[in-house]
């Protein structure tokens, strides 16, 4: 009996596992840097709330790991842990620090740009997921659905902030719009999808490029209108494409750190 494995084209494999590496990669950073804020947010209901996103994050991560798994990429895990910088392809948002410092010893952590990341990327991921939910590939279609239902919750929370800290004092609004500016300037790759845009848009397995960012800009407008802001715009060129495997020095770091007790024994079920 032939599976979706044994009838796609090479080429559509590559669309379609390009694709899941940068959904599984984008969220597994993603889910990183909010750890590192486990007993260090504003307050313990907060500690506990983002907390749990973080959680779901890294469980959506798993999933489309998962998917690549089932498609001969490698185990679950391995490919989560064992990848080496340079063939990660998350966009480089997910990547950067938190603020100064190092988490357990020295974290001077910016809350602001917490908040900011997560609801830009979060809504950036509601955009996506939205159009996946529709992907040509029926199994990616199915994990979007999963992940569409606890995702709704998560932008509410950081919209939520975001609108909160924006309208407070005029130091917050200062840390906010410093924010907004520094998570644009990395905010250029993130709908890409690198050298393989003409192949994961030909299999219809996502919107374009061009929809997604359309799609982001109407749903996130109408905050910006009501706080009487100006959406910011994606840059056209982004300095670095995580999506081609140019990366920073902060994912380098991270992964050592974030794979350590994996890497010690592989052999390990964890």
């Amino acid at each position: 009996m032939s599976t979706a494995i044994d009838i796609m084209s090479e080429e559509h494999k590559k669309a379609v596992t390009t694709l899941l590496f940068q959904l599984a990669d984008d969220d597994f950073m993603y889910s990183y840097r909010g750890s590192e804020w486990l007993g260090l947010a504003p307050h313990i209901e907060e500690d506990v709330a983002s907390s749990s996103i973080t959680q779901d994050s890294m469980g959506h991560a798993a999933m489309f790991y998962k998917l690549l798994e089932e498609l001969d990429m490698g185990t679950a895990d391995d490919l989560a842990h064992l990848r080496v910088v340079s063939e990660r392809t998350n966009c480089i948002l997910t990547e950067r620090v938190n603020g100064e410092g190092v988490y357990m010893e020295t974290p001077k952590y910016d809350w602001a740009y917490q908040v900011v990341r997560s609801y830009f990327y979060t809504q950036a991921k509601k955009t996506k997921i939205d159009s996946l939910c529709q992907s040509s590939y029926t199994p990616l279609s199915q994990v979007a659905v999963k992940v569409k239902m606890e995702l709704f919750y998560h932008r509410l929370h950081w919209e939520t902030w975001f609108k909160q800290l924006m309208g407070s004092t005029e130091v917050a609004k200062v840390k906010m719009n410093n924010a907004i500016k520094l998570v644009m300037e990395d905010y250029g790759d993130v709908f890409s999808f690198g050298n393989q845009k003409q192949f994961i848009e030909k299999y219809q397995l996502i919107a374009s490029e061009e929809v997604l960012k359309e799609n982001w800009a109407a749903n996130i407008r109408p905050v910006f209108e009501k706080l009487g802001i100006e959406l910011p715009l994606i840059p056209s060129s982004p300095a670095k494409n995580g999506r081609n495997g140019e990366h920073t020095i902060d994912l380098d770091e991270a992964l050592r750190t974030l794979s350590e007790v994996y890497r010690s024994d592989t052999l390990a079920i964890w």
